[in-house]
């Protein structure tokens, strides 16, 4: 079996680790947590990180801290994963679902701001796959309307926009380490943010609600969550991290490979590098066009029979059992029937490549 995705661990992350279970506790139970922060402080370019359990927490973190509540509403794009989307419904804001551009799958700003109201608190941005948002405009909309733009770079290591890590420009970013992730720590996520009072208020949310200087032990000053990582987990992101140069080149190389298999095949897109971007393909992804009848299903199929793990492009948000279909996100709605995510393994081997590239162009020529 070719694996979708599976992470790169070396006797490194191993080496960590066992420091970690060894010796990481008592007084030195968050050191690993702390380098893992400042590490990652450097890695992205941002004043504050703080390590999370998941990417999921750490933007329920943001959203709580940013104040977002209920009859508040959150502009996401509809094509994304619902971890983007289910800390807005867990703060009781409303998520409002708006369409995604054709060629990046990212939001689309004429579709944000003609559903902005009175009402609309944040947009988030999902980097799709590795694909950079529209961030100049999504800025100057967000900045002119006075709305928080929020940067879900989950998928989006090693992407870059005006030569910088995305995850930099919004309000705050999350970032996830699941173990499908370019880096990661089996779970994980991080919040990050430049604004120093909204990293305190997420500190405090994090740890309970305990304020910094209370005098009382065990003392809860509001209501608070706990969405801490281990310290084991983070002696692996440290590993990773160190390793981080060379697994994002990993990545555009497994993409690469790929763009040079099929670029004589005009009817299969794949993920775009846009100019003043710089795309850490997290997730190498072909769509193939309407008039090649190649649909989702058809392809899983494929693959399957040659015994290779695809997955399917996410379904809209809106087509979920738990929200109200939007049809008139045409894009986001179009694009799952006939889209792909393609293995793409930091070590993936090139020969594992070509048997998917076969099948790609097998698929293609029928």
């Amino acid at each position: 079996m070719i694996r979708y995705t599976q992470p790169s661990i070396t006797d490194l992350e191993v080496a960590y680790a066992t420091d970690a279970v060894r010796n990481g506790w008592g007084a030195k139970c968050y050191d690993y947590i702390y380098r893992f922060e400042a590490g990652f402080r450097a890695f992205a370019g941002t004043r504050f990180a703080m390590a999370t359990s998941s990417c999921t927490g750490a933007l329920h973190l943001g959203l709580a801290a940013l104040g977002i509540k209920a009859g508040d509403e959150v502009i996401i794009g509809d094509s994304n994963w619902i971890a983007s989307v289910a800390p807005v419904v867990h703060v009781g804001a409303t998520p409002v679902f708006v369409d995604v551009l054709p060629d990046t799958w990212c939001l689309d700003p004429a579709r944000v701001e003609a559903a902005i109201t009175p009402r609309t608190k944040a947009v988030i941005a999902v980097h799709l796959y590795g694909n950079v948002c529209d961030l100049g405009r999504l800025l100057e909309i967000c900045d002119r309307r006075g709305i928080a733009l929020i940067e879900d770079s989950a998928e989006s290591i090693g992407s870059k926009w005006q030569g910088r890590q995305t995850g930099t420009f919004g309000r705050f970013s999350v970032f996830s380490f699941h173990g499908t992730k370019t880096l990661t720590t089996g779970e994980g996520g991080m919040f990050v943010t430049n604004d120093e009072a909204l990293h305190a208020r997420g500190q405090v949310l994090n740890n309970h609600g305990r304020m910094p200087g209370q005098q009382k032990q065990f003392w809860p000053d509001v209501i608070g969550y706990k969405y801490k990582i281990s310290n084991v987990q983070a002696a692996i992101g440290c590993a990773q991290l160190e390793r981080a140069d060379n697994l994002i080149a990993a990545k555009r190389r497994v993409f690469q490979i790929y763009a040079e298999g099929v670029k004589d095949l005009a009817h299969i897109a794949l993920n775009p590098e846009p100019p003043g971007t710089t795309n850490g393909y997290w997730m190498p992804t072909a769509v193939f066009s309407k008039e090649s009848g190649v649909t989702r299903d058809y392809m899983l199929k494929a693959f399957a029979a040659h015994n290779i793990d695809a997955r399917s492009f996410f379904y809209p948000l809106s087509s979920l059992p738990m929200f109200t279909r939007c049809p008139d996100n045409i894009v986001s709605y179009d694009i799952p029937e006939r889209a792909i995510n393609l293995p793409s393994s930091p070590d993936m081997t090139e020969d594992e490549q070509a048997q998917v590239i076969d099948v790609l162009r097998k698929l293609g020529a029928q």
